[in-house]
């Protein structure tokens, strides 16, 4: 699965910050719950998956699923006479047992709807295997199912516009089988610890195309107007990565060695296919050469399909993606790393770890998504250089740090409300650093055979944490309980304060190091360089205590001293340097998070000459990421500022070979509101990237509105992204009745993430709008976005903006658009006055 990227709280407008904070909070499972004093341990196995075979076909207009099932099992250990299965939501028409090819019926009960007690027909034992039938009908539409986080929907079965009433979206069905939703469109034992070969007989329309695990074997044209797709897969795998998805697609067939590489993209995406997946059979050989171990698999494929529930999954052979990895090539060429290649690469190494190797429950669920989140640094440094393997590791770290809770979780969670919640930003981004450390502690080498050794030992098996120290121990011969115990099954991180103390009479170099979090001392080992006379000497030590004091003993005074000198602790750092110091790291230390800090340290106070020749130094640094947060710090009300930024910065909208960085600098200019600059931004609206004319026409607006107006009619037909906000930004503020449509099918139709960023500019149009009718259309349409992401404090938000458009639309004698909003404001629990 992805690594919440869809809608989380980080991605979020920060107008919703405080309510979404407040819901969180809400919604935390409290330390008295008792279900979080449940241990979840592994499902007992009394009985094993060995073959499911499939036949099924679909009513569009039912929304069912009407199948037939052949599943093969046999005893785990000790003799048994009954089966339970999963099965949820389903009719089930008859069960049997198969001999000599007759069905004998069985007894069974299926009370809960949730799973079927099966009475077999006699006592079998562990050397012998038994096949079920059944014949079913699995209604996902009518099933009463909750998410999480990382998956927002778990009816396991979608069926996208099933009617074709939905203008401009295709009709599609697809499957989303994590955590246990499989067994909503199949019965099965829902269970990451079951493994089992597959076979699958799709009957679908004939113009579609099918995807599934494994090998298509066979098509069959019937005399119906309809099609039966076979799929086989013959190495087992488990129940919840089994998929299916049907569907108007194009296939851009590609491969890696003698393997079937496919991307399956609705016709008017087909042609960018390479653009969007087309780096893959590169990834596939760096993953496969890097772990030791060749991609296991007979094909890869990828789909992207409609409305999905989650970012992508990993299902075996056959990744599912959100419509969010995708993008015609003007697009495609403002898309930066975390926007869809690394969901592609993350999805990717799922196929090692999580598919060849599974997690034995959702406790261990840190050997499958940890990995996969590792993987996209990892990738990131190969392909893109250091730079972007570090700030996309750093990212994923800030993003676990302003987690509220996530200090008091285990990353290896045996106590948990419910198995969704494990999909957190410990199991992903923490876990994520936490093996990016011990990658730096082991040294690559050993670290990969390590991982060799874990999938080559557990193929086609399932994998804990303790499997995975046992592992790295026997490649490196290092003993790794400490660490184990430390970062699995302890929570929190290190909350370290750094200082320093030179003594010249002695010419000895103090650092005082102190761990300020409550409860556990960490352990950490780390390096220290110190750079004095011209040459960097680097020390590696280890942290032992809460508090240490370590000395040095130097020929002159350093330069500096750069604790942590690989940037690889999972820590929250006070490093109390001066701002001399950060400016000879920014100059001198090698990284992306030397310069990251020093930035960081010198916009804090720009009226200092220090703290300023380091800021405008980064805006011609190497990497575009750090020339993009120089030009986001700049303090524009400082004079010398201005004065030394304002050229740069229009030679960077000019001339920058990044696009992104080029859009900050023309950002960063209109911040200026130079009429000079007007024809460098209307040259800027030229140019094919929607991030450089959507910061073009933003700024253009700061100069002069009527004419940003009037540019921005000619990109209604042709705007993406950037230019899109740019344009909905600009109608919103400074637009009035002829721009409303425009804002309006913008905000209704936008994903879910635009809709977070635009909610309060809609909200502002929405109240001042002159016609009622338009403005009761915006209120309608707030009120079903407060509904729709109510899980994320949505409402909330949107009774506060309620009470806003209520005074507004008093203002302007509405009575009618102010009682609506005034009762949407109520339903939603604000306080109206």
């Amino acid at each position: 699965m992805t690594d919440l990227k869809p809608i989380s709280t980080l991605l979020l407008s920060c107008a919703l910050t405080a309510a979404l904070t407040s819901s969180y909070a809400q919604q935390a499972p409290k330390p008295d719950d008792p279900e979080m004093k449940i241990y979840r341990a592994v499902p007992t196995k009394i009985n094993d998956l060995i073959h499911t075979k499939l036949d099924v076909r679909f009513d569009y207009k039912k929304r069912y699923l009407y199948g037939k099932e052949w599943v093969t099992l046999k005893p785990h250990f000790y003799p048994t006479d009954t089966l339970r299965l999963d099965a949820k939501g389903m009719d089930l028409k008859n069960i049997s047992v198969v001999k000599n090819g007759k069905n004998i019926p069985l007894k069974f009960t299926y009370k809960d709807s949730l799973s079927v007690a099966i009475q077999l027909d006699k006592v079998y034992h562990n050397n012998e295997s038994y096949t079920i039938y059944i014949d079913y009908t699995a209604k996902p539409n009518e099933l009463k199912s909750k998410g999480s986080a990382a998956i927002n929907d778990a009816k396991g079965l979608y069926f996208i516009n099933p009617d074709g009433t939905e203008k401009d979206k295709p009709t599609q069905v697809w499957t989303q089988g994590e955590t246990e939703s499989s067994s909503a469109w199949f019965p099965t034992i829902d269970k990451p610890s079951q493994k089992t070969t597959e076979e699958i007989t799709m009957t679908v329309p004939s113009k579609y195309v099918t995807l599934s695990n494994g090998k298509l074997v066979s098509q069959k044209t019937n005399a119906d107007g309809t099609r039966t797709d076979y799929w086989k897969m013959d190495l087992p795998h488990s129940p919840y990565l089994f998929m299916m998805a049907v569907g108007d697609f194009k296939i851009y067939k590609d491969k890696w060695r003698d393997k079937e590489v496919n991307y399956y993209l609705e016709p008017k995406y087909a042609p960018y296919a390479k653009e969007i997946f087309g780096f893959t059979p590169e990834v596939i050989e760096f993953y496969s050469k890097t772990l030791g171990v060749d991609y296991p698999w007979n094909k890869y494929a990828q789909i992207v399909v409609r409305d999905y529930v989650s970012g992508a999954m990993e299902n075996t052979t056959a990744t599912l993606h959100g419509e969010y990895v995708q993008g015609t090539h003007r697009e495609l060429i403002d898309a930066y790393y975390n926007n869809g290649r690394s969901t592609i690469v993350h999805e990717l190494f799922h196929q090692w770890f999580g598919d060849y190797v599974t997690a034995e429950s959702w406790s261990n669920l840190t050997v499958n998504e940890s990995f996969a989140d590792f993987s996209e640094t990892l990738w990131a440094e190969h392909k893109y250089g250091k730079d972007v393997g570090d700030e996309h590791n750093h990212d994923a770290l800030l993003n676990y740090l302003r987690t509220p809770d996530a200090k008091v979780k285990n990353l290896v969670r045996f106590y948990y409300d419910d198995k969704e919640d494990v999909f957190d930003v410990v199991t992903y981004q923490k876990g994520g650093r936490i093996l990016n450390m011990l990658r730096n502690y082991l040294g690559d080498a050993a670290f990969f055979k390590g991982l060799g050794i874990y999938l080559k030992t557990n193929a086609f098996k399932n994998g804990e944490a303790q499997q995975l120290r046992l592992a790295l121990e026997e490649a490196s011969g290092l003993d790794l309980n400490w660490y184990f115990n430390q970062w699995y099954y302890g929570a929190g991180h290190p909350i370290l304060n750094i200082s320093y103390k030179w003594d010249d009479a002695t010419k000895t170099q103090t650092i005082y190091l102190q761990q300020n979090q409550d409860g556990q001392t960490f352990k950490l080992p780390f390096a220290i360089d110190i750079y004095a006379g011209g040459k960097k000497e680097r020390h590696k030590v280890w942290m032992n205590d809460k508090a240490d004091t370590l000395t040095f003993h130097v020929a002159t005074k350093p330069d500096l001293v750069n604790v942590d000198g690989d940037k690889i602790l999972l820590a929250k750092k006070t490093d109390n340097k001066s701002i001399e110091e950060f400016s000879f790291q920014y100059f001198n230390a090698p990284l992306y998070m030397d310069r990251y800090e020093a930035i960081e340290a010198a916009a804090a106070n720009q009226k200092e000459k220090a703290n300023q020749k380091i800021i405008i130094a980064a805006l011609k640094d190497k990497y575009y990421g750090l020339r993009i947060k120089a030009i986001k710090a700049l303090n524009l009300t400082n004079e010398d500022i201005r004065t030394a930024a304002q050229p740069i910065l229009a030679s960077l909208a000019q001339t920058d070979d990044n696009t992104l960085a080029k859009a900050a600098a023309i950002t960063a200019l209109g911040k200026f509101k130079a009429s000079g600059n007007l024809t460098l931004f209307k040259q800027a609206l030229n140019s094919e990237s929607y991030a450089v004319q959507g910061a073009a026409l933003e700024a253009i607006g700061q100069i002069d509105a009527p004419e940003a107006l009037k540019q921005a009619k000619a990109f209604e037909k042709d705007n993406k992204g950037a230019l899109t906000t740019s344009i909905f930004n600009l109608y919103a503020t400074k637009g009035g009745t002829a721009e409303w449509p425009y804002i309006y099918d913008t905000f209704k139709n936008g994903g879910a993430q635009n809709k977070f960023n635009g909610v309060r500019a809609f909200a502002d149009m929405t109240g001042r709008i002159e016609k009622p009718e338009y403005a009761q259309q915006g209120i309608a349409e707030l009120k079903d976005f407060g509904i729709k992401y109510k899980m994320y404090g949505a409402d909330k938000f949107v009774g506060t903006l309620m009470q806003t458009i209520k005074t507004q639309r008093t203002q302007l004698n509405d009575t009618a658009s102010a009682t609506a909003a005034e009762n949407v404001a109520k339903e939603f629990g604000a306080d109206v006055k």
